[in-house]
C-alpha cells in the first residue's frame, strides 16, 4: 500500500475507510460493524473517525472492529471545535482512546475552526504528542489562510488537512493544495464520491466503461493519482467496500487524466473552501 510522508517523518496510507454518519443508531450498527470488519479483512490500511460521528458511536464501532486483530490499521480521529481548549482537547482525546480501545491515535485532527484560539488547541496537541497519546496531529476544513495561521504555531508538524475534495469539487486545486504540497503536507479528501453524486455522472460512467472499472473506482483512482492526496471513502455494504478497494488497481493514463480535467475543470480563481 502506498503512503504519504507527513512533516514529522511518519507515513500515512493513501487510502482508508471513512465512518461519517456511522454510530447514530442501533438499527444500522450491525451493518456498520460488518463493513469495518470486512474492510480490515480486505486490507484497508486506515480508518477515519471522529468524536462527532454518532456522539462517539462511530469510534465505539471502530474499537469493536479492532478487537483481537493482529495488525491494526492507521487510525485518524478528530476533536470537536467546542472541545478544543487546552484541557478540553486532552480530555476529548482520552475519551476517544477509551472508545477506540487504544493507547494511541495515529493522527488527531481539529474537526473545523471554532471559537477557541488555535494556539490553545495546538498546545494541547503538543502535550498529547509528548505523552504518547497521539503520534501526529492536524486539522480539517482549513482554507489557505487558516493553514498559514497554523504554520505559525505548529513547529512544522501539522500532519494533514482533511477537506472536501473530489472531481466535482476541485476548489482546493487553486491555492490550498499547492500550498500544502510545497510544505509536504498531505491533503486528506473526504466525500470523494460527492456523497454519491459522481456515481451517476454520464461522462464518468462512459470513461469508466472504457477502462472496465466502475464510476466510483474511477473517481477514487483520480484522487489517488494526485500527488500528496489521500482519501477515505465510506461504505456500509460489503459490495461497495470491495468495489472502493478495487480503485487501487485502476491505472490512469495521461489521456484519461486529460479527459477528466476537461470534464471536471479545476477552478480558474480562488474559491471559498466548501464544507459538508
Amino acid at each position: 500500500m502506498r503512503s504519504c510522508k507527513m512533516p514529522s517523518g511518519n507515513e500515512m496510507p493513501v487510502f482508508g475507510i471513512g465512518t461519517w454518519r456511522m454510530g447514530e443508531g442501533h438499527a444500522k450498527r450491525g451493518a456498520e460493524l460488518e463493513a469495518i470488519k470486512y474492510a480490515l479483512e480486505l486490507g484497508y490500511p486506515m480508518i477515519d473517525t471522529a468524536e462527532m460521528y454518532g456522539d462517539g458511536g462511530a469510534e465505539e464501532i471502530v474499537g469493536e472492529a479492532l478487537a483481537g486483530i493482529r495488525e491494526r490499521p492507521f487510525i485518524v480521529s478528530k476533536v470537536y471545535p467546542h472541545n478544543a481548549t487546552r484541557s478540553g482537547t486532552i480530555a476529548a482525546c482520552e475519551r476517544s482512546l477509551e472508545r477506540l480501545r487504544l493507547e494511541r491515535i495515529d493522527l488527531y485532527l481539529l474537526h473545523w475552526r471554532g471559537g477557541v484560539r488555535l494556539a490553545e488547541t495546538y498546545e494541547a496537541f503538543f502535550r498529547l504528542r509528548e505523552a504518547g497519546k497521539i503520534a501526529d496531529f492536524g486539522v480539517s476544513n482549513f482554507d489557505t489562510g487558516d493553514m498559514e495561521e497554523a504554520a505559525r504555531l505548529d513547529k512544522g508538524l501539522t500532519g494533514t488537512n482533511q477537506v472536501l475534495y473530489c472531481l466535482s469539487r476541485r476548489g482546493p486545486d487553486h491555492d490550498l493544495l499547492p500550498w500544502m504540497r510545497k510544505r509536504s503536507i498531505p491533503l486528506m479528501a473526504y466525500s470523494p464520491l460527492d456523497q454519491g453524486r459522481l456515481l451517476t455522472n454520464a461522462t464518468l460512467k462512459k470513461l469508466a466503461g472504457e477502462l472496465r472499472c466502475t464510476a466510483a473506482q474511477l473517481a477514487l483512482a483520480w484522487l489517488l493519482a494526485q500527488p500528496g492526496v489521500v482519501t477515505i471513502p465510506k461504505s456500509m455494504t460489503r459490495e461497495r467496500v470491495k468495489e472502493n478497494f478495487g480503485a487501487l488497481d485502476v491505472k490512469l493514463s495521461a489521456d484519461i487524466l486529460a479527459e477528466l480535467d476537461r470534464a471536471f475543470p479545476a477552478p480558474k480563481g480562488k474559491q471559498s473552501l466548501e464544507m459538508l
